[in-house]
């Protein structure tokens, strides 16, 4: 048995790369030309995106961008170490299968096909957006979390957008939703899911482009600042660091300075705010050595 799930127009199709890039300029999300092209082929193409890149470069941002420029429900799968069938697809709901089997009402034929019925049925994120019934930005947030067998759960879905529940049938969405897996690269995905996805890599954005984003995502800071700061985060990437300055840590140094009322960046301050920026004291203390050395 097999069964699809009607959906209205989808308005996740753009019509030009330009599109996409203006369209999500604005909802305050600066996209890189690659960024603009990828999504612009996956919203023709039916395709999955992997979007691969350093933490903090704004890879989940740019799920949530598409979701508030397209008015599209955004579904998230937040994948962790452990996550099972249960969790990404769907369970029954034993609680009230139960329930219902003590009720002894009817024979057992007509029993297990009532607690085998969608009334038992609790979706989980991936089975919620197949069955939704408006547009759907599917987020699978940092997917190589995974373990490898749960990895494969995502196959057939990524294929053909169904899933297969052996009690009821397969489901099947009419029309896809837009689908974006994010990824640390903490571990090698299997080339079976890099096969149905285009691919994305979301790297540190140049000092000019991450000076653009800072001007557009923090109210009131000045140009001379905002280039300030990015200058100095580029200086600290550019160091042998266990963690670089993410784009989400640019902004939150950036409000922070605009809390502070400050105008113009010095070498005292930034000495004091390394710890917004950076999160290993290994990296704070080598950061100051470094800084120490280029005032001297």
């Amino acid at each position: 048995m097999s069964f699809t799930i009607p959906t209205p127009a989808s308005d996740l199709t753009f019509e030009s790369a330009r599109e996409v890039s203006d369209r999500l300029a604005s909802v305050d999300y600066l996209p890189s030309t690659a960024i603009s092209s990828t999504i612009y082929l996956a919203s023709q193409l039916g395709k999955p995106v992997l979007v691969e890149g350093p933490a903090g470069t704004g890879k989940t941002e740019l799920a949530k961008a598409l979701s508030r420029t397209t008015g599209a429900r955004l579904i998230r799968m937040q994948c962790y170490e452990g996550l099972d069938e249960s969790k990404v697809l769907y369970e029954w709901d034993y609680r009230k299968q139960l329930l219902r089997i003590q009720a002894g009402e009817g024979t057992w034929a007509t029993v297990e096909d009532d607690i085998f019925s969608e009334d038992y049925l609790l979706t989980r994120p991936l089975l919620e957006a197949i069955r939704a019934d408006e547009d759907v930005i599917l987020l699978i947030d940092e997917v190589d979390r995974l373990d490898v067998e749960t990895e494969a759960l995502l196959l057939e879905v990524l294929s053909d957008f169904q899933v297969s529940i052996p009690e009821l049938g397969t489901v099947t969405a009419r029309r896809r939703p837009l689908v974006l897996l994010t990824s640390n690269n903490s571990r090698d995905l299997s080339e079976a899911l890099k096969r149905r996805c285009l691919y994305l890599h979301v790297g540190y954005p140049s000092p000019e482009r991450e000076r653009e984003i800072v001007l557009a995502s923090v109210p009131g800071i000045s140009e001379q600042l905002a280039t300030q700061l990015t200058e100095v985060v580029e200086s600290l990437r550019a160091m042998d660091l266990k963690k670089r300055p993410s784009v989400s840590e640019t902004l939150d140094w950036a409000r922070t300075l605009v809390l502070l009322d400050t105008t113009e960046l010095d070498a005292e301050t930034v000495q004091d705010h390394l710890a917004i920026l950076l999160k290993h004291q290994t990296d704070i203390e080598r950061a100051h050595a470094d800084l120490a050395e280029r005032s001297a």
